[in-house]
């Protein structure tokens, strides 16, 4: 690195932090296992394990990253987020999705974008476990969506809906039928 470069870096790091970028010497970088939550503590939702790998605390509410896996042909209700957007990475198996009035199947490979305020849904249509990526930008309130939800033991469509609204998430519709 030059000399100049190098002596003017530090007086970058407080314009950085005036749009939400930790100072430099804060973010510090890590590992997560595979088949592994960040803090340990994978939850059960909707019939799927979601392991957090990336979370908003690690990046001043920026992105959260999960992994889910998916046993059981379940998906969540038709929503949307106002306020963040969702991409999707299938590693294993084949998932349907609705994005807005449109119906795509995707494979392990395929990705989908789901920008705020599309409504979208999913379902796992393959047979065995299936893998998903689901990554949230901003991260929003999606970690404590999903932990408050995995904590209900068999709630009702009205108690599901009310928890996604309490994390702003608009429910708009039923799930996704895997047929």
């Amino acid at each position: 690195m030059q000399r100049r470069l190098f002596l003017q870096l530090p007086l970058g790091i407080p314009v950085l932090s005036q749009y939400g970028f930790p100072p430099l010497a804060l973010v510090k970088g890590f590992k997560v296992e595979a088949g592994k939550d960040r803090f340990g503590k994978s939850l059960n939702y909707i019939g799927a394990r979601f392991d957090l790998k990336v979370s908003g605390k690690d990046t001043n509410g920026a992105i959260s990253v999960f992994e889910t896996t998916r046993f059981e042909k379940k998906g969540p209700i038709l929503h949307m987020h106002p306020n963040l957007d969702e991409w999707f990475y299938v590693m294993d198996g084949e998932f349907k999705f609705q994005l807005g009035d449109e119906i795509l199947y995707l494979k392990a490979g395929d990705s989908l974008f789901g920008p705020r305020g599309i409504p979208h849904a999913f379902v796992k249509i393959s047979e065995g476990p299936a893998r998903l990526l689901l990554h949230h930008q901003p991260a929003g309130q999606m970690e404590e969506q999903f932990l408050e939800g995995s904590q209900m033991k068999n709630p009702t469509i009205e108690q599901r809906e009310a928890s996604m609204r309490k994390f702003g998430i608009i429910p708009v519709g039923p799930p996704l039928s895997p047929d």
